[in-house]
């Protein structure tokens, strides 16, 4: 089984995270939500959901994917955790995917897992980004680095890691029930 590892922080973007986790759980996937704090974590948007393990906990566990979801505070708070930074390394140590949306490749450019790398991100992200071949596409792979723009395109960015994790027949059968526009 395929597993990805999302860290939440206060103030991510609830819509690029949960997205994300639906359609991954939908095709299989063994999705573990991480929590920077062992309460409630509270989106941008006050809705407030419960990790499944504490960030701190999950560090040495093994992932085929990391997924840093956007929200400027989120990120700001997934800077600063000393745990974030752990478990990046260990996935692209092992030859894992890394992947974020919005402001989340700040966090990656941080820990210096994306230096030189095309990647997108939300325009106001831009400036943070200054080593990296920014390219102004919704969805954009560069090998084992998947970004994406904003909220509006998390589901074209889920199922881009769909088929990074599993291939193009399972995103036709994972849309089959969701019906996006691919």
């Amino acid at each position: 089984m395929k597993k990805a590892l999302i860290p939440l922080a206060p103030g991510f973007e609830e819509v690029e995270a949960l997205t994300v986790v639906d359609i991954l759980r939908r095709a299989g996937a063994d999705v573990t939500l991480a929590g920077t704090i062992s309460n409630a974590i509270t989106g941008r948007n006050g809705i407030k959901v419960l990790a499944d393990e504490p960030l701190e906990a999950v560090t040495g566990k093994t992932f085929d994917m990391v997924v840093i979801p956007g929200g400027a505070q989120g990120t700001e708070n997934l800077k600063r955790d000393v745990n974030v930074k752990k478990a990046v390394e260990r996935i692209v140590a092992s030859n894992g995917f890394i992947t974020a949306i919005c402001a989340g490749p700040t966090v990656l450019a941080g820990i210096g897992a994306i230096k030189g790398r095309q990647l997108t991100c939300h325009p106001s992200a831009r400036e943070e980004l200054c080593a990296e071949k920014l390219i102004d596409e919704r969805v954009v792979i560069d090998g084992k680095l998947i970004t994406s723009q904003s909220p509006g395109s998390a589901m074209e960015f889920a199922f881009a890691l769909v088929e990074a994790l599993f291939g193009k027949a399972k995103v036709k059968e994972v849309n089959k029930g969701v019906m996006a526009l691919l």
